[in-house]
């Protein structure tokens, strides 16, 4: 993995996760590193989604479909993380 491709991630997890924080109103608990976080695992998640769902997925550099596959991962993830804190 070069770096260019490692800045992309961080990119577009950052976008992701930080989008995915406004959707799940956890924006003003969360800071830059955590959106980065949250948006990288996200793009694995929602590539795993996606593809489980034969609708394609997969972040594959800085474009729309990128984002939205990490965003939908991200908000699963942030979800998630919110029903094991309840519990």
């Amino acid at each position: 993995m070069d770096p260019v491709n490692i800045i992309v991630w961080i990119i577009v997890g950052a976008i992701a996760g930080w989008l995915a924080s406004i959707v799940m109103k956890t924006n003003h608990q969360q800071g830059l590193i955590q959106d980065i976080v949250v948006g990288i695992i996200g793009g694995f998640l929602g590539g795993i989604i996606l593809n489980a769902l034969n609708v394609g997925g997969g972040v594959s550099g800085l474009n729309l479909a990128s984002i939205l596959t990490a965003f939908i991962g991200a908000v699963v993830l942030l979800a998630l993380l919110r029903m094991l804190r309840r519990a």
